[in-house]
């Protein structure tokens, strides 16, 4: 369904240290700032891509938007956790782990914010 994601930042610095690590410990591998300053990171098909927006106003965090990753093992979740918060992340809500979802299934997932404040998981289905 999607060709690429892209998200906002403010500084491009912190954003590719923090998403190199969150990402690096999900196997992605590291981003390429290309010529006009975008990080992009290429990894199964996918296509990631952060900048600072267009319009030259500030990057903020979707209220109510999140952009979940796609891990393993309940242990890629917690790598990529603490990658993120070893990188400028902020932990949000519950600590990584696993949550009842609909009839019967269980999901091990964790959220961080990026440095620019958007709102990320590392989602992995346990059944």
């Amino acid at each position: 369904m999607f060709s690429h994601v892209m998200l906002g930042a403010n500084d491009i610095a912190a954003s590719k240290a923090f998403y190199d690590a969150a990402l690096g410990a999900l196997g992605v591998p590291e981003g390429a700032i290309d010529e006009i300053g975008r990080i992009v990171y290429a990894h199964a098909g996918s296509r990631f891509v952060v900048r600072t927006p267009l319009n030259g106003e500030p990057a903020t965090g979707a209220n109510g938007g999140t952009l979940g990753f796609l891990a393993g093992s309940p242990a890629e979740v917690d790598a990529w956790h603490a990658a993120g918060l070893s990188a400028g992340g902020t932990a949000i809500e519950d600590p990584p782990g696993i949550r009842d979802v609909t009839e019967g299934r269980q999901v091990y997932l964790a959220y961080l914010r990026d440095p620019a404040g958007n709102k990320l998981c590392a989602f992995y289905r346990v059944k």
